[in-house]
Protein backbone atom coordinates (compact mmCIF):
# COMPACT_ATOMS: atom_id res chain seq x y z
CA UNK A 1 0.00 0.00 0.00
CA UNK A 2 1.52 3.41 -0.93
CA UNK A 3 2.58 5.78 1.89
CA UNK A 4 -0.43 8.05 1.42
CA UNK A 5 -3.13 5.40 1.13
CA UNK A 6 -4.94 4.41 4.32
CA UNK A 7 -7.68 1.79 4.19
CA UNK A 8 -10.86 2.71 6.06
CA UNK A 9 -13.28 -0.20 5.90
CA UNK A 10 -13.90 -0.69 2.18
CA UNK A 11 -12.71 2.80 1.29
CA UNK A 12 -9.33 4.42 0.80
CA UNK A 13 -8.25 7.94 1.67
CA UNK A 14 -5.05 9.68 0.63
CA UNK A 15 -5.65 12.47 3.13
CA UNK A 16 -4.14 10.78 6.22
CA UNK A 17 -0.46 9.75 5.97
CA UNK A 18 0.39 6.32 7.35
CA UNK A 19 2.82 7.76 9.87
CA UNK A 20 -0.01 9.79 11.39
CA UNK A 21 -2.42 6.83 11.41
CA UNK A 22 0.26 4.69 13.10
CA UNK A 23 0.65 7.36 15.77
CA UNK A 24 -3.08 7.80 16.37
CA UNK A 25 -4.39 4.21 16.36
CA UNK A 26 -2.80 3.17 19.70
CA UNK A 27 -4.35 6.19 21.42
CA UNK A 28 -7.83 4.68 20.93
CA UNK A 29 -9.69 7.42 22.82
CA UNK A 30 -8.87 11.14 23.09
CA UNK A 31 -10.12 14.71 23.31
CA UNK A 32 -9.07 17.39 20.83
CA UNK A 33 -8.55 21.03 21.78
CA UNK A 34 -10.49 22.39 18.82
CA UNK A 35 -10.55 25.96 17.52
CA UNK A 36 -12.16 25.55 14.11
CA UNK A 37 -8.89 26.44 12.40
CA UNK A 38 -6.99 24.44 9.79
CA UNK A 39 -4.69 22.60 12.19
CA UNK A 40 -7.08 21.34 14.86
CA UNK A 41 -9.71 20.75 12.18
CA UNK A 42 -7.42 18.44 10.27
CA UNK A 43 -6.33 16.66 13.45
CA UNK A 44 -9.96 15.99 14.34
CA UNK A 45 -10.59 14.61 10.84
CA UNK A 46 -7.47 12.43 10.91
CA UNK A 47 -8.28 11.04 14.36
CA UNK A 48 -11.79 10.11 13.27
CA UNK A 49 -10.52 8.50 10.05
CA UNK A 50 -7.94 6.55 12.09
CA UNK A 51 -10.66 5.02 14.24
CA UNK A 52 -9.92 6.97 17.42
CA UNK A 53 -12.90 7.54 19.69
CA UNK A 54 -12.59 11.30 19.74
CA UNK A 55 -14.48 14.29 21.12
CA UNK A 56 -13.74 17.94 20.33
CA UNK A 57 -13.72 20.70 22.94
CA UNK A 58 -13.85 24.34 21.88
CA UNK A 59 -13.13 27.13 24.39
CA UNK A 60 -15.19 30.26 23.71
CA UNK A 61 -13.80 33.40 25.33
CA UNK A 62 -13.49 37.17 24.86
CA UNK A 63 -10.38 36.52 22.76
CA UNK A 64 -12.26 34.56 20.13
CA UNK A 65 -14.30 36.32 17.41
CA UNK A 66 -17.69 34.88 16.66
CA UNK A 67 -16.70 33.63 13.20
CA UNK A 68 -14.13 31.29 14.78
CA UNK A 69 -16.79 29.64 16.90
CA UNK A 70 -19.09 29.45 13.87
CA UNK A 71 -16.35 27.73 11.89
CA UNK A 72 -15.79 25.24 14.72
CA UNK A 73 -19.49 24.42 14.84
CA UNK A 74 -19.68 24.11 11.06
CA UNK A 75 -16.67 21.82 10.72
CA UNK A 76 -17.71 19.58 13.59
CA UNK A 77 -21.15 19.32 12.02
CA UNK A 78 -19.76 18.45 8.59
CA UNK A 79 -17.52 15.78 10.10
CA UNK A 80 -20.24 14.41 12.34
CA UNK A 81 -17.96 14.95 15.33
CA UNK A 82 -19.01 15.31 18.93
CA UNK A 83 -18.30 18.87 20.08
CA UNK A 84 -18.55 20.62 23.42
CA UNK A 85 -18.27 24.42 23.67
CA UNK A 86 -16.83 25.65 26.96
CA UNK A 87 -17.52 29.30 27.76
CA UNK A 88 -14.62 30.93 29.61
CA UNK A 89 -13.96 34.37 31.09
CA UNK A 90 -10.21 34.43 30.56
CA UNK A 91 -10.03 38.02 31.82
CA UNK A 92 -10.79 36.71 35.30
CA UNK A 93 -7.18 35.55 35.30
CA UNK A 94 -5.19 38.66 36.24
CA UNK A 95 -2.06 37.22 34.62
CA UNK A 96 -4.00 37.24 31.34
CA UNK A 97 -5.78 40.57 31.78
CA UNK A 98 -2.56 42.43 32.63
CA UNK A 99 -1.27 41.49 29.17
CA UNK A 100 2.34 40.93 30.15
CA UNK A 101 4.84 39.34 27.78
CA UNK A 102 3.89 35.83 28.96
CA UNK A 103 0.13 36.36 28.53
CA UNK A 104 -0.09 33.58 25.93
CA UNK A 105 1.27 31.05 28.39
CA UNK A 106 -1.26 31.95 31.09
CA UNK A 107 -4.13 32.08 28.60
CA UNK A 108 -3.22 28.76 27.00
CA UNK A 109 -2.91 27.11 30.39
CA UNK A 110 -6.28 28.51 31.51
CA UNK A 111 -7.98 27.18 28.39
CA UNK A 112 -6.30 23.77 28.48
CA UNK A 113 -7.07 23.27 32.16
CA UNK A 114 -10.75 24.04 31.50
CA UNK A 115 -10.82 21.60 28.59
CA UNK A 116 -9.05 18.90 30.60
CA UNK A 117 -11.45 19.27 33.50
CA UNK A 118 -14.44 18.83 31.20
CA UNK A 119 -12.96 16.12 28.99
CA UNK A 120 -11.74 14.02 31.90
CA UNK A 121 -15.17 14.27 33.45
CA UNK A 122 -16.46 12.84 30.16
CA UNK A 123 -13.95 9.98 30.30
CA UNK A 124 -11.33 11.33 27.87
CA UNK A 125 -7.96 11.28 29.63
CA UNK A 126 -5.71 12.05 26.66
CA UNK A 127 -5.80 15.58 25.21
CA UNK A 128 -4.43 16.40 21.75
CA UNK A 129 -3.86 19.75 20.08
CA UNK A 130 -3.15 20.84 16.51
CA UNK A 131 0.40 22.18 16.89
CA UNK A 132 2.40 21.21 13.80
CA UNK A 133 5.99 20.85 12.65
CA UNK A 134 6.07 24.44 11.35
CA UNK A 135 5.39 25.87 14.82
CA UNK A 136 8.50 27.27 16.48
CA UNK A 137 8.36 26.18 20.11
CA UNK A 138 10.84 28.87 21.07
CA UNK A 139 8.53 31.58 19.76
CA UNK A 140 5.28 30.25 21.25
CA UNK A 141 4.82 30.68 25.01
CA UNK A 142 1.74 28.47 24.80
CA UNK A 143 4.00 25.50 24.03
CA UNK A 144 5.18 25.64 27.63
CA UNK A 145 1.62 25.08 28.83
CA UNK A 146 1.25 22.11 26.47
CA UNK A 147 4.37 20.51 27.89
CA UNK A 148 3.43 21.13 31.52
CA UNK A 149 -0.03 19.62 31.07
CA UNK A 150 1.25 16.74 28.93
CA UNK A 151 -0.94 17.61 25.96
CA UNK A 152 0.20 15.64 22.90
CA UNK A 153 0.63 17.17 19.44
CA UNK A 154 0.40 14.36 16.86
CA UNK A 155 0.93 16.58 13.79
CA UNK A 156 4.08 18.06 15.26
CA UNK A 157 5.34 14.73 16.56
CA UNK A 158 5.16 13.02 13.15
CA UNK A 159 6.59 16.02 11.28
CA UNK A 160 3.55 17.30 9.40
CA UNK A 161 4.00 20.96 8.40
CA UNK A 162 1.46 23.73 7.95
CA UNK A 163 1.74 23.50 4.16
CA UNK A 164 1.12 19.75 4.31
CA UNK A 165 -1.89 20.25 6.57
CA UNK A 166 -3.41 22.58 4.00
CA UNK A 167 -2.81 20.14 1.14
CA UNK A 168 -4.13 17.16 3.12
CA UNK A 169 -7.15 19.18 4.24
CA UNK A 170 -7.86 20.13 0.62
CA UNK A 171 -7.72 16.45 -0.37
CA UNK A 172 -10.08 15.63 2.51
CA UNK A 173 -12.55 18.29 1.39
CA UNK A 174 -12.30 20.35 4.58
CA UNK A 175 -13.41 23.94 4.05
CA UNK A 176 -10.65 25.07 6.41
CA UNK A 177 -7.88 23.99 4.01
CA UNK A 178 -7.17 27.58 2.92
CA UNK A 179 -8.43 29.39 6.01
CA UNK A 180 -5.91 32.11 6.95
CA UNK A 181 -4.09 31.72 10.25
CA UNK A 182 -5.84 33.84 12.85
CA UNK A 183 -4.22 35.02 16.07
CA UNK A 184 -6.57 35.84 18.96
CA UNK A 185 -7.97 39.35 19.46
CA UNK A 186 -5.65 39.98 22.41
CA UNK A 187 -2.69 40.10 20.01
CA UNK A 188 -4.07 43.38 18.62
CA UNK A 189 -3.35 45.14 21.92
CA UNK A 190 0.25 46.17 22.71
CA UNK A 191 1.97 44.16 25.42
CA UNK A 192 1.62 45.86 28.79
CA UNK A 193 -1.70 47.54 27.96
CA UNK A 194 -4.37 45.93 30.12
CA UNK A 195 -7.05 43.95 28.36
CA UNK A 196 -10.77 44.52 28.85
CA UNK A 197 -13.86 43.12 27.18
CA UNK A 198 -14.99 46.48 25.75
CA UNK A 199 -11.73 47.04 23.88
CA UNK A 200 -11.75 43.52 22.47
CA UNK A 201 -15.31 44.01 21.19
CA UNK A 202 -14.24 47.24 19.44
CA UNK A 203 -11.38 45.43 17.74
CA UNK A 204 -13.67 42.59 16.67
CA UNK A 205 -16.16 45.13 15.28
CA UNK A 206 -13.38 46.83 13.31
CA UNK A 207 -12.24 43.53 11.79
CA UNK A 208 -15.81 42.51 11.01
CA UNK A 209 -16.18 45.82 9.18
CA UNK A 210 -13.07 45.13 7.12
CA UNK A 211 -14.41 41.70 6.21
CA UNK A 212 -17.78 43.13 5.15
CA UNK A 213 -15.98 45.65 2.95
CA UNK A 214 -14.18 42.84 1.12
CA UNK A 215 -10.76 43.03 2.76
CA UNK A 216 -8.97 39.84 3.82
CA UNK A 217 -6.00 38.66 5.90
CA UNK A 218 -6.03 41.88 7.93
CA UNK A 219 -5.36 43.04 11.47
CA UNK A 220 -6.92 45.96 13.36
CA UNK A 221 -4.40 46.93 16.04
CA UNK A 222 -5.02 49.22 18.99
CA UNK A 223 -2.84 52.33 19.04
CA UNK A 224 -3.88 54.48 21.98
CA UNK A 225 -7.41 55.63 21.18
CA UNK A 226 -6.91 54.93 17.48
CA UNK A 227 -6.91 51.78 15.39
CA UNK A 228 -4.13 50.89 12.95
CA UNK A 229 -5.18 48.77 9.97
CA UNK A 230 -2.70 46.27 8.58
CA UNK A 231 -3.48 44.82 5.15
CA UNK A 232 -1.79 42.77 2.42
CA UNK A 233 0.13 44.79 -0.16
CA UNK A 234 -2.51 44.53 -2.87
CA UNK A 235 -5.24 45.92 -0.58
CA UNK A 236 -3.50 49.02 0.75
CA UNK A 237 -4.40 51.23 -2.22
CA UNK A 238 -8.01 50.07 -2.02
CA UNK A 239 -8.15 51.09 1.64
CA UNK A 240 -6.66 54.48 0.79
CA UNK A 241 -9.31 54.99 -1.88
CA UNK A 242 -12.05 54.09 0.62
CA UNK A 243 -10.58 56.02 3.55
CA UNK A 244 -13.71 58.12 4.11
CA UNK A 245 -15.88 55.00 4.28
CA UNK A 246 -13.46 53.40 6.73
CA UNK A 247 -13.35 56.49 8.93
CA UNK A 248 -17.13 56.70 9.07
CA UNK A 249 -17.57 52.98 9.73
CA UNK A 250 -15.15 52.95 12.66
CA UNK A 251 -15.77 56.38 14.16
CA UNK A 252 -18.06 54.93 16.81
CA UNK A 253 -15.27 52.81 18.28
CA UNK A 254 -12.05 54.78 17.74
CA UNK A 255 -10.99 58.42 17.68
CA UNK A 256 -8.89 57.90 14.56
CA UNK A 257 -8.19 55.29 11.90
CA UNK A 258 -4.62 54.83 10.64
CA UNK A 259 -3.43 52.80 7.66
CA UNK A 260 -0.12 50.94 8.00
CA UNK A 261 1.79 51.30 4.73
CA UNK A 262 3.98 48.30 5.56
CA UNK A 263 2.17 45.23 4.14
CA UNK A 264 1.25 42.28 6.34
Amino acid sequence: MPEGDVKMGNEFTTAVPLRLVSYLIPIRKAAVAFSGGADSGYLLYAAMKSGVEVRAYCASSQFQPRFELNDALRLAGELGANLDVITLDVLNNQAVASNAADRCYHCKRTILEAIMKKSRGDGYFTLMDGSNASDDAGDRPGMRALAELKVISPLRDVGITKAQIRELSREAGLFTWDKPAYACLATRVPTGVSLDAETLVKIENAENTLARMGFSDFRARLLGRAVKLQLPRDQISLAADRHEELLEAMSGWFDDVLLDLKPR
